[in-house]
């Protein structure tokens, strides 16, 4: 991979330090002619819903190939709260069986959701993992958790608060040994690293475009697991989760037969050329290069931050694309960040360093010898 070549594609990088992809990612330049593409042809033509419609289509398989799935396994949604909310709708909490298993990392938005069902029945269950400081436990406390009355366990992959990642797959066999779901929030995750949603044995793992994948937002996706679609009856819906789209039926509701019943109504058609721009990069690039120059950089991330002492809120967890510092104040920190030119973000007291493979070593220079000008908003082992 040719790094200055690929950093030629981002325009902000020529003004920011940019370390913020676990909140929006850069902005290419075959995202940005995507969007004006969109809205040429509104002025061109009015209104392109064949065309629209086939670029959904394709972003579907795009989608589909990068987890390893099939398309009639993807749905495409706003966002992955509308994905999961219909989800949920599917699931009965009324016998026995009404336990959903969640943890201490959540994304509020999947947390929110699950405390959400309670009135339907649904009893949270939260595995806590912040004081877990050896990772190698963290199955155990799930064992614990995980039991004949388990509907639902719903992880994420990547805590978004430290970048922690959790071994999934272990999970869901102890989540499947006991007739349990296995939902995913890989929001964090997808596009950093290779993830195979087979190679998982997730039942259902749901991310957005707008972070890794270098899309937009308006558009995420939500993967059902093949043989589980038909045994899911959403209790939403709308005409793009109708089998045939264009019979506008009013009499009767007739979901697809693949996931395409999980979506609703009308799909954010400007985001879709977007987010079918940011795959492209990640496929012309290959998923195991960009895992490659991730390590790399977090690598040097970890290095310099143990050269000088400073808590990792990390810790020696197996991690995604980030790595979390503690700070004493981390908005001021982020302040004084981004008055140097350098964007990261914060959360739960620390700041988080998001590269993806756009960043090189000189991104991580630069920010170090800010944190050293600012070492007394840093906190120390």
């Amino acid at each position: 991979m040719d790094i200055n070549k690929v950093r030629s594609h981002f325009p902000i990088l020529d003004r920011k330090t940019y370390l913020n992809s676990c909140s929006y990612g850069a902005l290419a330049d075959s995202v940005r002619r995507a969007l004006e593409q969109y809205l040429d042809d509104r002025d061109s033509h009015g209104a392109s819903w064949e065309q629209w419609v086939g670029d959904q289509e394709r972003l579907r398989e795009s989608t589909a190939m990068l987890l390893g799935a099939q398309a009639s396994e993807i749905a495409l949604v706003p966002s992955l709260s509308a994905g999961l909310n219909t989800l949920t709708s599917c699931l009965d909490f009324t016998g026995k069986r009404n336990k959903v298993v969640v943890t201490s990392h959540d994304f509020p938005t999947t947390a929110q959701i699950w405390h959400a069902q309670k009135r339907r029945g649904a009893v949270v269950h939260r595995v806590e993992l912040e004081d877990c400081v050896d990772p190698g436990d963290v199955l155990g406390r799930f064992a614990q958790a995980i039991d004949s009355t388990t509907a639902v366990v719903s992880v994420p992959y990547i805590c978004y608060r430290n970048g922690r990642k959790l071994d999934v797959g272990a999970i869901a066999e102890l989540a499947h040994a006991h007739g349990a779901l296995m939902i995913v929030d890989a929001y964090q995750a997808v596009g950093t690293f290779p993830v195979d949603v087979k190679a998982l044995d997730a039942d259902v793992l749901l991310g957005g475009y707008l972070k890794y994948l270098m899309g937009t937002a308006g558009m995420a996706y939500l993967y059902v697991k093949g043989e589980l679609v038909d045994t899911l009856q959403p209790a939403t819906s709308g005409w793009f989760a109708q089998e045939d789209v264009s019979a506008m039926a009013i009499a009767e509701n007739v979901p697809a037969y693949s996931a395409r019943r999980f979506e609703g109504g009308t799909p954010t058609v400007s985001a879709i050329g977007a987010c079918r721009a940011g795959l492209d990069i990640v496929h012309d690039t290959g998923i195991d290069a960009i895992a490659a120059q991730n390590t790399l950089i977090t690598d040097a991330i970890k290095r310099e931050a143990a050269a000088r002492g400073w808590v990792s809120a990390t810790g020696d967890w197996p991690h995604g694309a980030m790595i979390a510092l503690r700070s004493t104040d981390m908005l001021k920190l982020v302040a004084r960040l981004g008055e140097a030119g350098i964007v990261v973000s914060c959360r739960d007291g620390n700041i988080r360093i998001s590269p993806h493979f756009y960043n090189n070593e000189n991104d991580i220079q630069t920010l170090f010898e800010e944190l050293d000008r600012n070492s007394d908003l840093m906190v120390q082992e």
